[in-house]
């Protein structure tokens, strides 16, 4: 308990100090990402999320304060590579064939050496772990969003390692979330860095993989139930996107701003409001996963949960994020305020 409070600490501090240090070098260095966003703020602090979060956690067994236990190991070589290949894409142009081929290897290595897993359902927790690594990527697109929801998420997936007495996972989603926590000092609005694609996709690989090992004992119905309560927003905001898009005819691979953060700024919420509005959605449906995983709540209690996301995902399409009308919505309140505003 004690070497895990102080892993977290570590973490929580190693990260906000070296976000700093990442933000000044990239500055000084001239270097900047691509896109309007990245043009003005540095894309690269996922390495601080992400030397912090190894570096807390590999001390424990090193300095002999915490043992890993099993399966925790391959986890954390594979997150590395993830975000490693991230960190690639956020300096050189990688195909979307190399990015998901490095995903899917590595969410083969981890079911493979720590789920146990027969290779049916192994085969259905790889597809997971890549398509929710890739929707908590797409999420990283508002200033502290992406770290709030996936704090939250972090902590709640901690909570279950703990009641199904894996500590080293919980030890690792721990440290996670107060690295998360540590990076949002420099990433909540007006954000002076972001994440970027190495910082996103470790993350999303990290508690996507955690998702399948805590409930690999679970039976399909509640595990399903948990999995999607635990996931809720991401998923949303990847439906809509695709969506959208879809019914837009623009490529699926082209960015854009019609991530459901950009839905809710365009419906009447600050920046600030949006990441607070995700994080209490996620914490909903991370209590719901906690009471369902450990047999409070039935599977069937998660319907209502279904239900409410399916009905935002409509409200939100309504939105308009393409065009003139778009341009149209977003610049409304700014009128308004000139117009109320004193000569």
């Amino acid at each position: 308990m004690i070497s895990g409070l102080m892993a977290a600490v570590a973490a929580l501090l190693c990260t906000a100090l070296l976000a700093a240090v990442v933000r000044a070098a990239v500055l000084r260095a001239g270097a900047r990402g691509r896109g309007a966003r990245a043009a003005r703020t540095p894309h690269l602090g996922g390495i601080a999320v992400a030397v912090g979060t190894l570096g807390a956690v590999g001390a424990g067994p090193v300095l002999g304060l915490a043992a890993l236990g099993d399966g925790v190991g391959p986890l954390i070589g594979a997150a590395g590579a993830v975000a490693l290949l991230g960190l690639a894409a956020d300096l050189w142009p990688l195909g979307a064939r190399v990015r998901i081929g490095v995903q899917t290897a590595a969410a083969t290595v981890v079911v493979a050496l720590a789920s146990g897993l027969s290779p049916g359902p192994g085969a259905l927790a790889v597809l997971w772990i890549v398509l929710v690594t890739n929707a908590f990527s797409l999420l990283d697109a508002s200033d502290g969003a992406m770290g709030t929801v996936a704090a939250v998420t972090a902590l709640g997936l901690a909570v279950c390692a703990i009641a199904d007495r894996l500590p080293g996972l919980a030890l690792l989603l721990s440290v996670l979330a107060a690295s998360l926590t540590g990076f949002l000092v420099h990433n909540w609005h007006p954000a002076r860095i972001v994440l970027g694609h190495g910082g996103s996709l470790f993350t999303g690989f990290l508690l996507a993989s955690a998702t399948v090992l805590v409930h690999t004992e679970a039976g399909p119905a509640r595990a399903g139930a948990s999995l999607f309560a635990l996931t809720a927003v991401v998923l949303a905001d990847a439906v809509l996107v695709l969506v959208s898009r879809r019914r837009a005819g623009r490529p699926l691979s082209e960015g854009g701003a019609d991530h459901i953060a950009h839905r809710l700024r365009r419906s009447g919420l600050t920046v600030q409001g949006t990441a607070v509005v995700l994080g209490i959605a996620t914490a909903a449906g991370t209590v719901t996963a906690l009471l369902v995983h450990d047999g409070s709540l039935a599977p069937p209690a998660v319907l209502p949960l279904v239900l409410g996301t399916a009905v935002a995902v409509v409200a939100l399409l309504r939105v308009p994020v393409y065009g003139d009308e778009a341009l149209r919505t977003e610049q409304a309140p700014e009128a308004a305020a000139r117009e109320g505003a004193p000569a």
